[in-house]
């Protein structure tokens, strides 16, 4: 297969990188891959014709205790660099696969475990322990080890399930590499939560609705848009190019907008770079609750198999990229990435009562998406694509919420949802990375408030308010809140073009403005995830600066990647930048989350501002016939539009 700049990584390529690692003696059969991704050309080189491709990787290499980075060239087949981490300081690589059975089977062999287990009368056969992330305490000999932490769960069978019963009041500390047990904290003996929450079974499902009519989705002259070379898509007036990396999952390169004759770039790449979800539950037992779901565990390496008519519904199209596993053996998820167009209400309507013209016009979206399963939760990543212009990005949390055993019912930290089962307070929390490229060039940011005028001479009946722009410069200026209140919204500008009314052309980026990380400051998750405690951030380009929590935040004390970035307060105004939004969502964990989660959702949206001449849609035709029906003479055009029905 050839590949281009932009083309999903090759089973060929993993294979090659595997062996010059190995040729190098860096791979030895003891050695382990935590990670394997491509790394990104230069900023621009899509729209570069003289760009000479060099297909570079970086991979995590794990062997005996020692983490190294490495960098390969496909393209030249050597390897560029090899950096041995002191994981003391750098942070370890992120968990493997192996290791989420370590845990359970250190413990197994545990005697202080076992004992313990035997008085609370569970047979050891019964429990389950999640493996979870360790985060960074007042544990100085964790420093430069790979730990996680456990928490147990009762299974009474095998299609059980184990989340309705959490053995509360304790839990256990585990060396992975070493295979050892550092520490077991048994607080007390609470008693386990009895009552199942098996979903599937008919004691909760009771009799199965019947009242469902089918609803059937077909596009019988296929999909309106059109994959070549594997991974670049046109819609519409759309372009882009759909990547795939095993640690943030979907990125999107090159998206840009056809304008007349011109194709115009709005963003280089966009990805959900990062998300943590921090638990404020203070019991010891809980305290440390926190999981870098992105950069400890790669949502991308979980990605789900689609089904048609499951996840997806209507004329579907799937890619299915290739990854590494562990060991780097070629693993590929089919039907990873999901691919349609979807009606999306209207797009424009009038009807005029002095020209008696009545104008109706649909919306579309083209949608593309993914789903990971990180432990109990569900994750859905989803960016739409709209005639208009605009950028729309949703995530959806379901699966099942992280219980514990409330023997006395809910308490301030945590929700009651059956009897004994409670789940803690938590957020979900997210970091996009939006590299903008407005019309190819520099950019600056501006921050926009509603703005409320007092009675003055100039205001004499009070009705009058206005808007405040306010240039972000440096990168500390643009570390920014929302506010609902004002209107808060953040207009990313060209420096370098304009629109015909001589405006810079821009986007506007629309926070939902919910709570950002509610930790305390000087917390330990605060400082591992400060990227979250605020929703926007605005840095330089600079191609080695990736991830918001720098690039090894398991394990890592913190203050990696942004705030590291901004310390330096580099000047933002007409340069290559990049647009950090953080938003989440806050979970007070409800009754009817249980036994499984409806979907909740969260998101942002970028609109054009300025970006356009006038309304990039005008050109959008009317709605087919036998759907909507003009009433016009000739029944045909807006221009002899006078009414119409829909049907």
């Amino acid at each position: 297969m050839t590949t281009t700049a932009f083309t999903l990584q090759t089973p060929e390529e993993i294979d090659r990188v595997r062996e010059i690692l190995q040729d190098a003696d860096l791979f030895p059969d003891t050695a382990r891959m935590a990670y394997l991704g491509l790394i990104d050309p230069p900023r621009g080189a899509g729209r570069d014709p003289e760009y000479q491709v060099d297909r570079r990787f970086r991979v995590s290499v794990l062997n005996e205790g020692v983490s190294t980075d490495v960098v390969v060239s496909v393209t030249h087949a050597r390897v560029l660099s090899a950096v041995v981490l002191d994981t003391a300081v750098d942070g370890e690589f992120p968990v493997l696969e192996e290791e989420f059975e370590v845990v359970e089977a250190v413990l197994a062999e545990n005697e202080q475990w076992l004992e313990i287990l035997a008085r609370r009368g569970l047979p050891v056969e019964q429990v389950r322990v999640a493996p979870l992330s360790a985060g960074v305490f007042e544990y100085p000999e964790e420093k430069g080890r790979r730990i996680l932490r456990g928490l147990a769960f009762q299974q009474f069978h095998d299609a059980d399930s184990a989340w309705a019963h959490p053995i509360d009041g304790l839990v256990a500390y585990v060396d992975v590499t070493n295979r050892v047990v550092d520490q077991i904290l048994d607080l007390a003996d609470v008693p386990v939560p009895q009552e199942h929450g098996n979903y599937t079974d008919p004691e909760l499902t009771g009799p199965l609705r019947t009242t469902q009519k089918p609803i059937e989705i077909t596009q019988p002259e296929g999909p309106s848009f059109t994959v070549t070379d594997g991974n670049h898509v046109e819609w519409e007036k759309w372009s882009l190019d759909v990547g795939f990396d095993m640690r943030e999952g979907l990125v999107l390169r090159n998206i840009a907008f056809t304008d007349g004759e011109r194709t115009r770039t709005i963003l280089d790449r966009a990805a959900i770079a990062e998300m943590v979800v921090p638990y404020g539950d203070p019991s010891p037992v809980r305290s440390w609750q926190n999981y870098f779901d992105t950069g400890e565990y790669l949502v991308g390496q979980w990605a789900n198999s689609l089904e048609l008519g499951c996840d997806c519904l209507g004329d579907i199209t799937y890619l299915s990229p290739w990854i590494a596993d562990n060991r780097g053996a070629l693993r590929q998820i089919t039907n990873g990435i999901c691919m349609h167009e979807e009606d999306a209400s209207i797009l424009a309507k009038h009807s005029d009562l002095w020209s008696g013209v009545a104008y109706t016009r649909r919306n579309r979206r083209l949608v593309i998406s993914f789903f990971t399963t990180v432990g109990n939760y569900d994750y859905g990543f989803y960016w739409y694509l709209y005639l208009d212009g605009t950028i729309e990005f949703e995530a959806k949390a379901t699966g099942v919420v992280f219980t514990s055993a409330l023997p006395e019912g809910p308490t301030d930290f945590a929700s009651e949802l059956a009897p004994g089962l409670g789940a803690p307070f938590h957020q979900h929390l997210f970091s996009a990375r939006l590299d903008f490229a407005l019309d190819d060039g520099a950019c600056r940011v501006e921050e926009e408030e509603a703005v409320r005028l007092p009675f003055s001479e100039t205001n004499p009946r009070g009705n009058a308010f206005s808007r405040r722009r306010t240039v972000l410069a440096t990168e500390q200026q643009a570390a920014r809140d929302s506010a609902q209140e004002r209107g808060r919204a953040w207009v990313v500008t060209s420096t370098e073009h304009r629109n015909r009314l001589g405006h810079p052309v821009g986007y506007k980026l629309h926070p939902e403005g919910l709570p950002t990380l509610l930790a305390a400051e000087d917390s330990s998750i605060h400082r591992r995830a400060t990227f979250a405690s605020k929703s926007l951030w605005v840095t330089q380009y600079h191609e080695d600066e990736k991830y918001p929590t720098g690039d090894h935040p398991n394990q890592h004390a913190g203050g990696a990647g942004i705030p590291a970035w901004i310390a330096q307060d580099r000047p933002l105004d007409g340069t290559d930048l990049v647009v950090w939004h953080s938003f989440g969502l806050t979970h007070f964990p409800r009754v009817e989350d249980w036994p499984i989660m409806p979907v909740d959702r969260v998101g942002f949206k970028l609109r054009p501002e300025g970006f356009f001449d006038r309304s990039p849609v005008l050109d959008v035709p009317a709605p087919a016939s036998g759907h909507c029906a003009a009433g016009g003479a000739d029944g045909a055009g807006d221009a002899g539009e006078t009414g119409g029905s829909c049907h």
